[in-house]
Formats: structure tokens, C-alpha cells, sequence
């Protein structure tokens, strides 16, 4: 029988992303595992559109504010569930490609299940699959479970 013992949500914060980690929390108290919520911020700050560049202190100064948002953001989902208080829930926050940062963190931590939403906030409609989601179901080595 499949007992998971390290569960990866990747989050974009959304309603939808709320249901995968409802889904994962009831795995992880089940098996007694171990939760890893991750946030990707895709876009970081440019210094430089076609004509204007913001100084490198700015710069520096909005990718800061940005990731501590984006660490507020995880902890305040994370409290939407107080049953998942008694587990161990690691939170954390990347920048890159999403699909690229989650397929990592996977290896890394040696995760053994990944509960994704199917759709992110983009939505595009009811019925597709995500292109994140895709792209981890397609690359991850380890069991993906897609929540609508």
C-alpha cells in the first residue's frame, strides 16, 4: 500500500490551490507525513523596460518586499486550516519557472507525493488541465494526485 510520508503542494494561493491543500492535509494526517507548501513567484522585478531602468536599491528593495509578501500569503493559507495544527508544514518561496522550482523541491526534499490543483488563477476554462500541473504530472518521479 502507498503510504507518503514527505506531501509537496505547490500553491499559488488560490481557491483552487486551497482545495489541493485541504486534500493534502487529510493525506498527511492519515499517513502521519510530513507537508511542504511552495510558492513560485514566476516574474521577479525587472530593472529595465524598453526605455526606463529603476535603480538597482529599488530593485532589490521591491524583490524583498514581493518574497515577504509571498511568505505572508503561504502562512495565512496555511491558517485557513486550524486542523492541520498538530502536523509538520514546511513553507517556502521560490522565483523562477514554476513547474521547473516544483519539479526541484521534489528531488530535493526526496518528496514522495505531489497534490496539485488542476487549475491555477489563471483558469482559462473549467475543463483543462493546467499547464504547471501538466508539467509536473509529465516530469515529477514521484506520484502526482491532480485536485479539481
Amino acid at each position: 500500500m502507498f503510504r507518503p510520508t514527505k506531501i509537496l503542494v505547490p500553491t499559488d494561493m488560490s481557491v483552487h490551490a486551497d482545495k489541493a491543500v485541504k486534500q493534502a492535509i487529510d493525506i498527511a494526517r492519515q499517513f502521519n507525513a510530513e507537508l511542504f507548501l511552495l510558492h513560485v513567484i514566476q516574474d521577479p522585478v525587472q530593472q529595465c523596460t524598453v526605455d526606463y531602468c529603476i535603480s538597482e536599491g529599488l530593485v532589490s528593495q521591491l524583490q524583498s518586499e514581493l518574497m515577504e509578501s509571498a511568505r505572508k500569503g503561504i502562512r495565512q493559507q496555511v491558517a485557513k486550516f486550524p486542523e492541520a495544527s498538530d502536523l509538520t508544514i514546511t513553507t517556502d518561496v521560490k522565483t523562477g519557472v514554476p513547474h521547473d522550482q516544483i519539479l526541484q523541491e521534489e528531488l530535493e526534499r526526496g518528496i514522495d507525493l505531489v497534490v496539485i490543483s488542476s487549475l491555477g488563477t489563471t483558469g482559462l476554462a473549467k475543463y483543462l488541465i493546467g499547464s504547471v500541473a501538466r508539467h509536473v504530472l509529465l516530469g515529477s518521479t514521484c506520484s502526482v494526485l491532480l485536485v479539481k
